[in-house]
């Protein structure tokens, strides 16, 4: 097993004054432009934070609290609804400079150890919705225009990156990826004994802790959902499906020959494997957004979608697909899933 080294390395700094659109919270010392403006006087004592926290394996204490805010989602709507505001996370500047060494180090054993999911397309470099959605557009074309069908599932999770598990993350880490020693337990350290309160004008909250999740606002966030993610590709590949995934949200598809139901049933098997595996992974899918479209010709395609609709026990959900294109899906609202599908079809 290879074991990822990078607690030894210490950061040179190359990325002083390189944060995209830095902003500052109640919970920095210094106002984040003002600190880029001395940050060349600082620098040797921030150098010496970030590789003191690296080579002890321990990430500091004070940075792991956050402050939540919340945030209309449009001016337009009732502002005395909660349900119109959006939760927004903030943590303190130097958390997310220490984090941000710890990700491109991270990021490139990973890379170099090919540990990512090949079809995750989330929060990685050359990957977007894009290549997600041209991935599976093609194939699904290429079925049609082979005389095939094709069947597609729109997975939903419930609140993905709230709900992961610590102890199930910290064993991803270390038997998926092989973070061992004080690497290991510099993840242990970033994860636990995190607070969060809520701000709102001149009031706060007192703060509670964290038990699940990723931090919200972060920058390892997004990685180590993905890392938590990595045994569900095996889950579906184990059931011989074809899928791709864009961080939480995932498809998987089969191909229908003439008279062949085979797929359809292997298909109902893996989605079941794929609840066993959320439900011990403290994950949840989320029925009322979980979408299915059949391609192919429309007497076929009627064919099929009795057939799953029997097979699930009702029909909320199904769709059929008037066309070949993602777009031509008769009265599907798309899903974060087809944001993009107009200017691909």
């Amino acid at each position: 097993m290879k074991h990822y080294c990078g607690g030894a390395q210490v950061w040179g700094g190359r990325e002083r004054g390189r944060s995209d659109h830095p902003s500052s919270c109640c919970l920095d010392n210094l106002p984040t432009s003002f600190f880029k403006k001395v940050s060349k006087i600082l620098e040797p004592a921030l150098l010496q934070n970030v590789n003191l926290s690296l080579t002890s394996g321990v990430f500091p204490e004070p940075l792991k609290t956050a402050v939540i805010k919340p945030l209309l989602k449009k001016d337009s709507l009732d502002k005395t609804q909660m349900n119109n505001y959006r939760p927004i996370s903030n943590l303190p500047f130097l958390s997310k400079i220490i984090e941000k060494a710890v990700f491109h180090q991270l990021n490139e054993f990973l890379i170099n150890n090919n540990c990512y999911d090949v079809f995750q397309s989330g929060f990685r470099q050359n990957h977007s919705t894009e290549t997600a959605l041209t991935k599976v557009t093609n194939d699904i074309r290429l079925n049609t225009d082979s005389g095939n069908m094709s069947v597609l599932v729109l997975l939903d999770l419930s609140a993905a990156f709230d709900t992961v598990d610590h102890a199930i993350l910290l064993r991803r880490l270390e038997n998926w990826v092989g973070l061992t020693g004080p690497v290991l337990n510099w993840f242990k350290t970033y994860l636990e004994n995190r607070k969060y309160f809520v701000s709102i004008g001149n009031f706060t909250s007192e703060p509670i802790e964290i038990t699940c999740g990723v931090p919200q606002g972060s920058i390892l966030g997004p990685l180590l959902f993905n890392i938590y993610m990595l045994p569900l590709a095996q889950v579906i590949k184990n059931n011989n499906i074809s899928y791709h995934s864009y961080a939480d949200d995932t498809q998987i598809y089969i191909r229908l020959t003439p008279g062949d139901r085979g797929p359809v049933q292997a298909l109902g098997k893996c989605i079941e494997d794929i609840n066993d595996w959320m439900c011990h992974n403290l994950l949840q899918l989320n029925k009322n957004k979980t979408e299915v479209i059949v391609f192919g010709a429309k007497e076929k395609r009627l064919d099929v979608t009795t057939e799953l609709q029997e097979g699930s026990g009702n029909g909320s959900g199904d769709r059929s697909g008037e066309g070949s294109g993602i777009t031509a899906s008769r009265s599907s609202t798309r899903s974060r899933h087809m944001s993009r599908s107009r200017s691909m079809s």
